[in-house]
């Protein structure tokens, strides 16, 4: 989802923020090592690629694992822009790219109360919990 802004992400791939995460927590619940070291930021096939597909890559291997998502709560944290006009079409995304029931997956977007670098509009965070369930 492309939210319309002044500032974007420095990032070898498109810098999704959130869906990097999501696919971080899909791959601990593995027990599985983390993008980075799947998709390292070293290997120029990955340059500029949409975020679409490591989550792609993480719910293949969840699913041949013998694991489907019980939920999913993410929560992103930026100063500016306001996600909550867009909160709904993230998390349509989300549920689209996760072959998820809406009733399963959380957003949550909060600001950081202008403290620190995430306060400062200077970087963006997010957390991400999932459960994975046996098939």
């Amino acid at each position: 989802i492309n939210i319309p802004h002044d500032r974007g992400c420095e990032a070898h791939s498109d810098g999704d923020v959130l869906l990097h995460c999501v696919v971080d927590a899909i791959l601990g619940a593995l027990g599985l090592p983390d993008i980075g070291q799947i998709f390292p930021d070293t290997d120029p096939k990955w340059k500029g690629a949409p975020s679409s597909v490591f989550m792609e890559e993480a719910v293949r291997l969840m699913h041949e694992a013998g694991y489907e998502l019980g939920n999913l709560d993410a929560t992103l944290i930026l100063q500016r822009p306001k996600v909550s006009p867009h909160k709904e079409a993230i998390r349509a995304n989300l549920c689209k790219l996760l072959g998820a029931d809406p009733s399963v997956v959380n957003l949550k977007a909060k600001t950081h109360e202008k403290v620190d670098s995430l306060g400062e509009n200077r970087s963006i965070a997010a957390h991400t919990v999932v459960l994975l369930m046996k098939k």
